[in-house]
């Protein structure tokens, strides 16, 4: 019966109304879920009832059009609406957002999700987890903080517990020497007096450096030093910095204090050769000469000069002091030249003094040449120098070549990794030493990549998903790296709640990327991703079901009042 049927088509509409009612209001009440993407209703029709088939054309009559009444509407499908939120700034490390089509995965009881809210916090065990604690995916590092991509794993950001100290590789530096300085062309000179090798004094032979230390007298016979004596050396410098204070004890075997010992003239001279740091294969030199004098050459250019004043060898000064030798200058160290010190680590993050002196060494056509010796106090064994090397500048003054520039400091029984190797670095991209006339010369480390110890401060989250930690002694490592998955439906995915979803056969199989590839869009740290529900829209949404609603509901209330006029026709 047509009025009956016009009952049930309303029904219909009434219905779907208010189903689209059901839709706008969780619209609404999810304006402000973080990441939140919003529902779209779309009705079709029902089937058609057809009363009259269509006819096509004759030869004395057209063709006709069939004739159908609807049977109403239904649901189509209630589509989720992708697209981005508004994106806001908290400042909060852990909050992350997506711009673009990608999706977080989360561990959740094991099971594999996928989500767009990035309102993560950490757990107890610095474990980057959201909301619901579902554990947040990832690609973790090596030892030595690269990125390892495979399989995924828990982002854990040990914030005030992770710590980091790598050794230098690498020194630069920058700076000029002046190559309108004369030619460094000699070294100090500083000698004793003369000593002999017997009680006869003046009157027997002079020492040699075979010659026992307990055989050494001066002029007037009497003996300086016996087996068992403790040398105590201070006050000695190098290039006007003052050497750390040494011993040396007369015996045939370690005394088992740590100082150095020997037994002959050349030990102590060798022992000189080590504490002063002089590089003899170039220049210097410890000898006796003809006279019986000890004397110490050092290399040249002023800034490698050495000073060792009278008073500073002395013999047992914790029992009964003696100061048998005396110490001249008899040559002054000349040239130009340049000194600077500065900091590498090892690999437990110790701090190590080096010391680095260069001198003009040659002027030619082609240009300059500049020799220089690396030392330090803090190399394990006695010797303080370390290497030495010759740069070339052209005649521009332009840097050209070094060589040697290597430099190997002994870490022994430190607990470090033995030795602490790294370059040195006259030229990269940050600067260069050039070699210009001026008024003196001057040299610095500007830049080494090792670091003492260091605790992870805080993070930050790069748009490719990269987390960078950030130490107390200022480096910056890599902790990890988040990335995206994306459907090429996904529309397709069921809503789980908890602003989470799972894949369906129409969604597809989630591909991981890097964020930033593959159309997987970018992340941004210290900011949310907001709910892309638009209210205009929605309050336009409850207009349209309410007045649908309400107009459906009038053709069941016409339809009734026809049906009692009908009814009432028969009475």
């Amino acid at each position: 019966m047509p009025l009956t049927t016009s009952l049930f088509t309303a029904l219909t509409g009434m219905q779907t109304n208010s189903q689209l009612l059901d839709v706008t209001g969780n619209n609404i009440a999810n304006v402000n879920t973080t990441a939140f993407k919003r529902s779209i209703v779309q009705f079709e029709t029902q089937i058609s009832q057809t009363l009259k088939d269509g006819s096509q054309p004759s030869g004395d009559l057209g063709g006709t059009n069939p004739a159908q009444v609807g049977l109403g509407t239904r649901l189509a499908a209630v589509r989720r609406d992708f697209t981005d939120g508004a994106l806001q700034t908290t400042g909060v490390a852990t909050d992350l957002a997506i711009e673009g089509n990608g999706f977080f995965i989360v561990n959740d009881a094991g099971s594999q999700r996928y989500s767009r809210d990035g309102g993560f916090t950490l757990d107890r065990d610095f474990n980057l987890v959201n909301n619901s604690g579902g554990l947040i995916q990832g690609y973790g590092v090596d030892e030595n903080f690269n990125i390892v991509e495979g399989v995924l794993q828990d982002i854990n950001i040990p914030i005030g517990v992770l710590t980091i100290a790598e050794p230098t590789t690498e020194v630069n530096f920058s700076g000029n020497l002046n190559a309108g300085g004369d030619v460094a062309t000699q070294g100090s000179i500083i000698q004793t007096q003369s000593l002999y090798a017997s009680a006869a004094g003046s009157g027997g032979a002079f020492i040699t450096a075979a010659t026992d230390l307990g055989s050494v007298f001066d002029a007037a016979g009497t003996a300086l030093l016996s087996l068992g004596d403790v040398i105590s050396i201070s006050g000695a410098s190098k290039g006007g910095a003052v050497l750390p204070d040494q011993q040396f004890t007369i015996a045939a075997t370690d005394p088992g204090d740590g100082s150095s010992f020997g037994t002959t003239v050349q030990d102590l001279l060798d022992f000189y050769e080590d504490i002063l740091g002089v590089d003899t294969v170039t220049s210097g030199g410890f000898t006796v000469d003809a006279a019986g004098r000890l004397t110490i050459e050092g290399n040249e250019g002023f800034d490698a000069r050495l000073e060792i004043p009278n008073g500073s060898f002395v013999v047992n000064e914790d029992t009964a002091p003696t100061i048998p030798l005396q110490f001249t200058e008899t040559q002054e160290a000349n040239g130009e030249s340049a000194r600077t010190s500065f900091l590498v680590f090892d690999s437990l993050g110790n701090p190590l003094t080096i010391d680095l002196t260069l001198a003009l060494t040659e002027k030619s056509d082609e240009g300059t040449t500049w020799r220089f010796m690396a030392q330090s106090v803090d190399d394990t064994d006695l010797d303080r120098h370390l290497t030495t090397g010759e740069i070339n500048f052209d005649n521009e003054g332009q840097f050209l070549a070094i060589t040697n520039n290597q430099i190997r400091v002994d870490r022994d029984q430190t607990g470090a990794i033995d030795p602490l190797n790294f370059s040195m670095a006259f030229e990269d991209r940050f600067g260069s030493v050039t070699a210009l006339a001026d008024v003196v010369s001057q040299i610095n480390a500007f830049s080494q990549d090792g670091t003492q110890l260091g605790t992870l401060e805080d993070f930050t989250t790069s748009e490719d998903g990269t987390i960078s930690g950030v130490f107390s002694n200022g480096l910056i490592r890599n902790l990890g790296r988040i990335p995206l998955a994306t459907f090429s439906n996904p529309e397709g995915l069921l809503e789980l709640g908890g602003n989470s979803y799972r894949p369906t056969p129409n969604s597809g199989d989630a591909v991981i990327v890097r964020a930033g590839t593959g159309g997987s869009g970018r992340v941004i740290g210290g900011a949310l991703e907001l709910s892309n529900v638009e209210l205009s829209d929605e309050f336009i949404n409850l207009i349209n079901a309410s007045t649908g609603f309400s107009a459906n509901s009038r053709i069941i209330t016409t339809s009734q009042q026809l049906i009692q006029e009908l009814l009432a026709s028969v009475r």
